[in-house]
């Protein structure tokens, strides 16, 4: 009976993928006129209207969130109908979808990675909120809600954003290495996923100025430019996002721009009186109960929580780094920041450490 239920909820999902709207109820009967042409009779009825929130949905990595999502008929039916609900994840162009989860009444189906995350939260009549539990990175962007009743189909559109903080990563072996799949996988490591363009943009607006062209989550390349500079597009161009447009996703090399969101642990540091070699500081941090830290942990850290620490310490992929909050001397540039060493291959230093609560 399970799987009886869970093939019919996929088939809603398969026919209802292309919504359409059409006002009202009606009736589509072909009658022949007798002189080759067809009359179409039409009536009035209820008309089914979605709305969801017009602002953006706010939340971070771990958090649980609701997106919002009710209906109602115009003129009011007053009696409670069986309607099917699809939630669907769109991409930003809007031509393609992700399957959320359908629901039937009280049985729901989720896909994929929703699944044991997405359920619908129903306080009134015609409510068809979507709860996602603990929310993951790649579940910022845009969510259709789609209301089926008969013959009618309305939806409409919630965009879900994740508080963080975008970061331009560069690999150890220099500037320019990473093809597309490799600039994923980067900053994956890093405790972060490639940035899309909404964040880039975000970033860009709160300040972010760098001049090396990196991969976005839709396999562009480019780079946001605060102070135009001759290296960096030349000096007669506005500030703003430089873009190469869509690059090969596996000839092509470029660096990476990762975002991560806000953390469920804390980033601390340790220091032995000699410095400790990088094996050395991860000894130390599992020692402490905790991990290294990734580079998306301390620039989380950084912004989210005001980690500001003048002492340099590694980090996992062999970098070392220090997180500025409130510039002074002896601590680097006068803006505050994540500063780098890069990556010595010798050295000792401190740590910095990650531990979720």
């Amino acid at each position: 009976l399970l799987l009886l239920l869970e093939a019919t909820l996929l088939q809603l999902v398969i026919s209802s993928h292309h919504p359409f709207y059409n006002g009202f109820y009606y009736n589509h009967i072909m009658n022949d006129m007798g002189n080759g042409q067809d009359k179409v009779d039409y009536f009035n009825g209820a008309r089914l209207v979605v709305e969801t929130s017009k602002d953006p949905v706010y939340s971070y990595g771990g958090a649980n969130v609701t997106l919002p999502c009710h209906y109602h008929y115009e003129p009011d039916l007053g009696d409670k109908r069986k309607i099917r609900i699809k939630w669907s994840k769109l991409r930003d162009d809007y031509t393609k979808e992700q399957d959320v989860m359908v629901a039937i009444g009280k049985t729901y189906v989720a896909f994929g990675d929703f699944k044991g995350r997405a359920h619908i939260h129903k306080t009134s009549q015609h409510e068809a909120s979507l709860v996602i539990s603990d929310v993951r990175l790649k579940d910022d962007g845009k969510y259709r809600c789609e209301v089926i009743d008969g013959l009618e189909d309305e939806s409409d559109v919630v965009d879900l954003r994740l508080q963080g903080i975008v970061f331009p990563y560069q690999p150890p072996r220099g500037q320019y290495r990473l093809n597309f799949h490799e600039a994923e996988q980067v900053c994956q490591d890093q405790g972060a996923i490639l940035a899309n363009f909404n964040q880039l943009f975000q970033a860009w607006s709160e300040g972010l100025d760098w001049c090396n062209a990196g991969w976005l989550a839709d396999g562009t390349v480019q780079y946001p430019i605060r102070v135009p500079r001759k290296p960096c597009g030349g000096v007669h161009l506005a500030p703003g996002i430089r873009s190469y447009g869509p690059r090969h996703r596996h000839l092509h090399r470029f660096d990476a721009f990762c975002f991560s969101s806000a953390l469920r642990g804390e980033v601390f540091y340790l220091d032995h009186l000699d410095g400790m070699s990088l094996e050395e500081a991860k000894q130390s941090c599992q020692d402490a109960g905790a991990e290294i830290a990734r580079v998306g942990h301390l620039y989380s850290a950084w912004k989210f929580l005001g980690l500001d620490r003048c002492n340099a310490g590694w980090l996992a992929d062999g970098s070392v780094r220090y997180p500025i909050v409130k510039p002074r001397p002896n601590c680097g540039p006068a803006e505050p920041g994540v500063r780098s060493f890069g990556f010595p291959s010798k050295g000792r230093f401190g740590v910095f450490c990650y531990k979720e609560r």
